[in-house]
């Protein structure tokens, strides 16, 4: 009876062991929010200040599917550089889980990135934006909303290209994100 008690705490601790060894987006978050080596802020969708009249029906039902943005962001020194390598390669990690799907790949002059969602084609729940350069650093934002359908996000990019916004509200992190 003692050893059938053994294995069976023994195989609950393997299998805790092995489920938790992959670490979510989420709690990748929440253990380098406070880390001096990263800008980090959750801001509402309301921050975009898009006028609704300024939008089509399509671009306001995107709009309404919004609900915050959570961005993190690791700018690298000269006395950083290790620890940006590392983290870097961490969230690499993290965003090849197979829930995620590649929606486009980024290459630009500032660097290269990816565009992920979580959620099903047509009810996105969470679209993904990561973007790293070899002299800057890395950002890490997440879109969460409700049902986000990604023909409406690329019109609401559009509308938003369009607007007035300049990042206001957004602080040490708008900057870094301007470059």
């Amino acid at each position: 009876m003692k050893n059938s008690i053994k294995i069976v705490l023994l195989t609950v601790l393997l299998c805790l062991g092995a489920c938790a060894s992959q670490q979510s987006l989420q709690e990748y978050y929440i253990d380098n929010k406070e880390n001096s080596n990263f800008i980090s802020l959750d801001v509402p969708a309301s921050i975009l200040k898009i006028e609704s009249n300024q939008l089509n029906a399509t671009q306001q039902e995107a709009l309404e599917s919004l609900r915050k943005f959570n961005l993190l962001a690791f700018k690298m020194t000269d006395a950083n550089k290790e620890e940006y390598t590392l983290e870097r390669a961490k969230v690499k990690q993290i965003l090849r889980d197979d829930d995620f799907v590649e929606l486009m790949k980024i290459n630009t002059q500032y660097g290269k990135g990816v565009i992920k969602y979580l959620g099903e084609d047509n009810a996105i729940d969470e679209v993904i934006i990561y973007g790293d350069s070899d002299d800057k650093g890395f950002a890490l934002i997440r879109v969460l909303g409700r049902d986000m359908n990604p023909a409406h996000i690329v019109q609401l990019i559009q509308a938003l290209q369009q607007s007035d916004f300049d990042g206001e509200g957004l602080g040490e992190i708008g900057e870094f994100l301007k470059g």
